[in-house]
């Protein structure tokens, strides 16, 4: 089969396609045959290699997982003897894993891995587009920044894969929300449900004379300082993007002395079964038209490189697929 692997740090074209052994699954394991995936930033990041505090968590001098991909969409081809909760021939949705792998024709994943049945009214393209933000948005509203009906909430980068989950999230919540984006994305924001929006190329969010229970920065862009004085009393700054460790003494301080709050989360390293159930919320709200994934770019899977190149421009609208092999749409 066709997989996207890469042996060393750099810019898009360390990819390559190359052909690797089709998986076989084990007895707790399904066999997919993956029609869409798609290139985040945190892929990007993984790469690069850069920041180097990345390479922590990928390898220090080359990478230690050759394989990247991490949401996918696809249709079950084979199930191990010990399944149940999934048969031959249904459409899933979900993440790969820990180790990734998903950029590639086809993948094995545990059944009690970040896996649901693909949403009903949603093609195989949308509903891998979906994971990612809604994965990372939902525990930083709903369980570190405890979002309440009625609360003001502004997302900083609202157009990004997760700042455009978080504002459909947050209005689910009900919350009244406030999106901050460029000139050429304050439409898409205010379709996404956004009550007010923000262009951070003509006013500055902090003198806006406003002030919020919630402030979710997702793209890394804004700090802590400049929003102290715009959060409420008791209000809360997520910071989803962390570029470094200068953060964390801002979460230690805040704890203690400040009623204000820095707070962050790693979302991808909860409990899979946490995620799981997150997964089939995230199938319902899109079954129920209350979350709805937004779909930047297409690419083939031997144009990721240059998927990865858009990616880097750090300018893209919610996500960027990658389509793996040719189907109909999958409904």
């Amino acid at each position: 089969m066709k997989a996207i692997i890469y042996t060393e740090y750099g810019a898009p074209d360390v990819l390559r396609m190359t052909e690797v052994n089709k998986p076989t699954p084990k007895d707790n394991e399904l066999l997919i045959k993956i029609h869409a995936t798609t290139v985040t930033a945190t892929e990007a990041t993984f790469r690069r290699g850069e920041p180097l505090i990345a390479r922590l968590f990928t390898g220090l001098t080359k990478p230690k997982n050759t394989r990247l991909g991490e949401e996918l969409a696809g249709e079950v081809e084979a199930v191990g003897q010990n399944v149940t909760r999934f048969k031959k021939g249904d459409q899933v949705f979900g993440t790969a894993g820990p180790t990734f792998g998903a950029n590639a024709e086809y993948i094995c994943i545990p059944e009690d891995g970040v896996l649901a049945h693909k949403p009903t009214n949603t093609s195989y393209e949308e509903a891998a587009a979906s994971v990612d933000g809604v994965l990372t948005a939902l525990p930083f509203l709903r369980d570190t920044g405890n979002i309440q009906s009625g609360q003001k909430v502004l997302i900083n980068g609202a157009s990004g894969s997760v700042g455009a989950a978080a504002v459909q999230l947050a209005k689910v919540f009900g919350a009244e929300v406030t999106g901050v984006c460029s000139t050429s994305n304050v439409e898409l924001v205010k379709s996404l449900g956004a009550d007010k929006v923000i262009d951070y190329t003509q006013q500055d969010f902090t003198q806006s004379g406003e002030t919020y229970d919630l402030i979710f920065d997702t793209v890394g862009k804004t700090s802590f300082a400049r929003c102290k004085n715009i959060l409420k009393p008791n209000g809360i700054f997520l910071e989803a993007a962390i570029n470094g460790l200068s953060i964390l003494p801002q979460v230690l301080w805040t704890s203690k002395f400040s009623s204000k709050k820095v707070k962050i989360a790693a979302t991808g390293l909860r409990p899979e079964a946490e995620r799981q159930k997150d997964l089939v919320f995230l199938k319902e709200l899109m079954e129920a038209g209350q979350v709805k994934p937004v779909i930047d770019r297409r690419y083939r899977l031997e144009e990721i490189a240059e998927a990865h190149r858009y990616v880097d421009t750090g300018r893209k609208k919610g996500n960027v697929v990658i389509t793996v092999a040719h189907q109909n749409n999958g409904y």
